[in-house]
């Protein structure tokens, strides 16, 4: 029976797991071999300089026992070369002793010239030649025939770097396969969980820490699964409170219709002006969700010019300070230094609009508030702070969602886009706006943007 198609398989099934330990088993026997190489040919150059060293050495030896000998009988024909032969036979070579016109003096003129350049088996030999010196005079010389056959610590070498060789190659196998497993373990779980999601599930999860970036790969998956479950959520959301919001309006409009046209009340200036208010109301939801999904595109349409944050501060509360006086608040302004930004005046003004319209819609009459701008390190920033009821601590993260009014939203007019139309502007302008608020304790509303130099 076939697995699930969606299971991540064992890390060393899969074709990546397969490859990765393939490559590293590869790359593990080129180095192993490469080292196995230098070592043998270091191995045998080696051997070669140390055993030419002793040879040489055995050389001057000999030399010195033949130079002796020709001292102490005045000439190499009475000359007792059997010293120097021993030295000779000790180091395993075959010796042969020259005069200076070339004739052999050991061992003896029977052998005639040349006899002891190869080994009586036929074994080449490597030959080392050193002169006869006696009273400051060369008298001679001695030539040493080794025998090359003779290979025992070469393989005893060999034999040691091959040993080492299979252990090192035991062993990169083995951190191979652990290295090819803890890579394709984390990849395998992040396959199947994006299988899993793209299935329809979405509570998969990758929930495994890879080593290093594979760990923060399966992070980010994680955090992307739960940004797309809060996006749907709130998309379903969404559409449920256009439902509600456009559900009310419609409903009152049909009824007083109905009701007009099936003669039950009178088409009085009275009912046209409910009718007349159902339809406004039913208008500015409309007019909110245009004017969202505008700013939400609001990069496309932005006209940047230099400008200053303070004197857009000023106008719009020149331009909203009836309505808020309406409200019975209280307004303070700290507009009095520029603060250069870099930005479209027109949708700033439509920002800081909008927080003046949340802060009349939600403040007490009495309540005041507060606008300053000014600069602080590279930003410019503005806030809007009013002494109202505040937010809870849990509706705190959600004021900048689309249509969400709090707890608060059958008893307050308005759609819930005010302020997602202020963070979109914002953030299209590069900028970022927070929400800072207690229960009973007021809510100050921070724009952050760019200061221009």
């Amino acid at each position: 029976m076939s697995g699930d198609p969606g299971l991540p398989r064992g890390p060393l099934r899969s074709p990546l797991g397969r490859r990765l330990l393939a490559a590293f088993v590869l790359v593990a026997l080129s180095s192993v071999l490469v080292l196995t190489l230098a070592a043998l040919v270091g191995t045998a150059q080696g051997l070669t300089s140390a055993r030419q060293s002793d040879r040489e050495r055995t050389a001057g030896q000999v030399a010195d026992a033949a130079a002796v000998a020709y001292q102490r009988a005045g000439g190499w024909t009475t000359a007792d070369l059997d010293p120097a032969s021993a030295i000779a036979t000790a180091a395993g070579a075959r010796l042969v002793v020259r005069d200076t016109g070339g004739r052999m003096v050991w061992p003896g003129q029977g052998m005639g010239p040349g006899s002891g350049g190869m080994h009586g088996d036929g074994t080449a030999a490597a030959t080392v030649d050193a002169a006869v010196t006696a009273d400051g005079r060369v008298v001679g010389s001695v030539r040493l025939s080794f025998s090359t056959s003779a290979a025992g610590g070469r393989a005893v070498a060999w034999s040691w770097v091959f040993g080492a060789a299979a252990v090192a190659l035991a062993a990169a196998l083995l951190v191979s396969g652990y290295v090819a497993r803890r890579l394709t373990r984390p990849l395998l779980a992040i396959t199947g969980a994006a299988r899993r999601f793209a299935a329809g599930d979405r509570g998969a999860r990758a929930g495994t820490g890879g080593p290093g970036e594979l760990g923060d790969l399966a992070g980010a998956f994680d955090s992307m699964a739960d940004e797309v479950v809060r996006a749907e959520q709130v998309r379903r959301s969404l559409a449920a409170d256009v439902a509600h919001e456009l559900r009310t309006p419609l409903a009152a409009l049909q009824a007083g219709l109905e009701e007009l046209r099936d003669g039950l009340q009178a088409p009085d200036t009275e009912r046209l002006a409910a009718l007349h208010d159902q339809s406004l109301r039913l208008g500015r939801v409309v007019a909110d969700l245009a004017e969202l999904s505008a700013a939400e595109s609001a990069a496309l349409s932005l006209h940047p010019v230099d400008t200053d944050l303070a004197a857009i501060a000023r106008g719009a509360l020149a331009a909203y300070r009836p309505r808020l006086d309406a409200a019975g608040l209280r307004v303070d302004a700290v507009v009095n230094d520029p603060v250069p930004v870099h930005a479209d005046p027109d949708r700033l003004h439509q920002a800081i609009t909008n927080l003046l319209a949340n802060a009349a819609r939600y403040c007490r009459p009495g309540d005041r508030v507060t606008v300053r701008a000014h600069a602080n390190g590279g930003n410019a920033v503005l806030d809007v702070a009013d002494t109202g009821p505040g937010i809870p601590a849990d509706e705190l993260p959600h004021v900048f969602d689309r249509l969400w009014r709090g707890h608060r939203a059958r008893s307050v007019a308005g759609s819930g886009i005010g302020l997602a139309v202020v963070r979109e502007l914002v953030t299209a302008h590069g900028g970022a706006v927070a929400a800072a608020s207690a229960a009973g304790a007021g809510t100050t509303i921070t724009i952050r943007l760019p200061l221009s130099r």
